[in-house]
């Protein structure tokens, strides 16, 4: 079985690679030894959003009265008859299942259009140019001219807490509840703690957000971070920054489902938490053990396999992008890497794109990543933070605008929020957008473009923005700067 390319995994790194290989001519097979399309399809990204519309149905219909609306002979609208509304769990993890399936199937399409292979199992890397794939139909020996090691990422477990499915779980176990706890704890606020947070508090859960550093979504702009506490805490949720976990016990001879006590230090000295289930959400390992990384060479620093400017590994032909590498841990990343590596590999190879035109590489600027981060107000970024730019000592600006003076976010009552950028103060160049607010992830990619481009504030001013939008808020943030 000889191909010109062999992807290993099939998540947005990988799938996006097979099929822009496919694409330039190259014989393509994929590895696959779970579901095709990989975590963020089945396990992250997309399910995540689907189960996030459902809180966020749930909570709209909380507040019909506000919008001046009711339903005759049961007035479901009037604040006293909200405790009535019920969500019925089974028939949102259907959804949020259905939706992940539907996308699964267009991955599978498109590996199907692009006549791809697709082979199951678990693969070692044995040489060079083979992987040994060991499935249900037993084992098989693939020769590929180049590999591309796209295997993604795993949740980590607290070392005194590991995850045994019910009690303690990870992202995966909090995707499909086969009910709502009545309290849970949240450990770790990056965007997958939060946003699942979010949605348990949103069904009713009484939640506790526990963060070890001093603020929440830690890596985004401190007024973001500062924003959604508020938000956060507004809507009745506990937040614990500069909180360590010290251990988590289960007492599995209560009867009490809230049997599982969770140990905190902070400022205030030591404090129990009793919840009924616990959600680690301290971030994610990379699989790349067990890979037969050894067997070829390839070292990894942390779990995580470098390479140069072309996704190399340094071992002949062998390539690898996504969560396995020293890059943000983000879909869209894994995507784009994809593309700027089977790029470099078609240039070498003299490939030309559909149009006929030699495919040239291009590399990507991590200076300009976007994030985004589905909770209630949402969160969307890119370039440096303030807390940044007084690191680096350089003289800037900041512009901000809020949603409470926003027309739309008024009419929307969905007031939570801000624009804020950052500028150079010599050149006027846009350094950072930092937005929290409805809808703000719709928002950001035209800033993303602005700051590629190097645009200043002043251009971004004289940008003529439709009214009333959201986005018309980023054009009085420059303003304002």
């Amino acid at each position: 079985m000889q191909y010109d390319v062999i992807v290993i995994g099939s998540g947005p790194g990988g799938y996006v690679a097979a099929v822009r290989a496919a694409q330039y001519g190259f014989s393509v097979a994929v590895v696959e030894k779970a579901e095709i399309g990989g975590i963020c399809l089945n396990w992250g990204c997309i399910p995540t959003k689907a189960l996030l519309k459902s809180a966020e149905t749930f909570q709209a219909f909380k507040h019909l009265a506000s919008y001046g609306i009711s339903f005759d002979g049961d007035n479901i609208a009037d604040p006293e008859r909200t405790k009535d509304l019920k969500a019925d769990v089974a028939k949102i993890v259907e959804r949020e299942r259905g939706v992940a399936d539907k996308m699964r199937k267009g991955v599978e399409f498109l590996f199907k259009k692009n006549k791809i292979d697709v082979i199951n199992g678990k693969a070692t890397i044995t040489g060079k140019h083979t992987v040994k794939v060991a499935g249900p139909e037993g084992e098989s020996t693939l020769e590929g001219k180049y590999i591309i090691i796209a295997t993604g990422a795993h949740p980590k477990a607290l070392p005194f807490a590991p995850f045994d499915g019910e009690k303690i779980i990870s992202y995966k176990q909090a995707l499909v509840p086969q009910t709502l706890p009545k309290s849970l704890a949240v450990i770790g606020s990056g965007a997958i703690g939060s946003e699942l947070a979010y949605f348990y508090h949103a069904m009713g859960c009484e939640v506790h957000l526990i963060e070890f550093l001093d603020r929440i979504v830690p890596l985004e702009d401190d007024d973001v971070c500062a924003q959604l506490s508020r938000s956060f805490r507004k809507e009745g949720m506990k937040i614990m920054v500069s909180t360590k976990v010290c251990g988590v016990d289960i007492d599995k001879d209560s009867t009490d489902p809230e049997n599982v006590t969770v140990t905190v230090e902070s400022k205030k000295g030591e404090e129990m938490i009793k919840v009924e289930r616990v959600l680690c959400a301290v971030g994610v390992a990379p699989n790349t053990d067990d890979l037969g990384l050894e067997n070829v060479g390839i070292a990894t620093d942390r779990g995580k396999i470098s390479v140069n400017n072309f996704y190399h590994t340094g071992v002949a032909n062998i390539y690898a992008i996504g969560d396995v590498i020293p890059t943000p841990a983000l879909a869209h990343m894994a995507s784009a890497e994809a593309v700027a590596c089977v790029e470099h590999i078609a240039e070498d190879e003299g490939k030309t794109t559909p149009e006929g035109k030699p495919v040239k590489f291009h590399p990507i600027n991590y200076d300009h990543i976007p994030g985004a981060t589905y909770t209630t107000p949402q969160i969307a970024s890119c370039g440096i933070t303030e807390r940044k730019a007084k690191d680096m000592g350089i003289n800037y600006k900041v512009g901000k605008f809020l949603f409470t003076a926003s027309g739309k976010a008024t009419a929307a009552g969905k007031t939570d929020g801000f624009v804020k950028l950052i500028s150079d103060a010599d050149t006027d160049k846009l350094l950072g957008v930092h937005l929290i607010g409805a809808d703000v992830t719709e928002i950001i990619g035209g800033m993303v473009l602005a700051l590629d481009l190097g645009a200043t504030a002043e251009q971004v001013r004289n940008t003529v923005f439709p009214h009333p939008t959201m986005s018309e808020a980023i054009r009085d943030a420059a303003e304002a700067l």
